[in-house]
């Protein structure tokens, strides 16, 4: 019997990867539906990603916590007619969270 090895989240900085004009490049190619690399894929996920958790972790701070998340979701992805990703607001505490080993 093969064990099931439960797969961590790698851990990010929470900050953005890539320049902000060489991110609307980005989101402009994913709008007009033009073709685009999978490693430029990867970086606007990536770099909308980051994006919504600092929109939730401000939510957090200011104790709104309910409010953020449509909010967020919508300013983040769903304006730009990008699908979000499953469970994304479980997911940022775990990548971004730096007490967790």
């Amino acid at each position: 019997m093969v064990k099931k090895t439960i797969k961590k989240p790698k851990k990010r900085k929470f900050k953005l990867s890539i320049s902000k004009k060489r991110y609307r490049t980005l989101v402009n190619k994913k709008t007009s539906r033009k073709k685009m690399t999978t490693k430029e894929k990867q970086l606007l996920n990536d770099a909308l990603y980051v994006k919504y958790c600092k929109c939730l972790k401000k939510f957090e701070m200011s104790g709104e916590e309910i409010k953020g998340y449509p909010i967020c979701m919508n300013s983040v992805y769903n304006n730009r007619g990008i699908k979000p990703p499953k469970n994304a607001s479980r997911n940022c505490k775990l990548v971004f969270n730096k007490n967790i080993t």
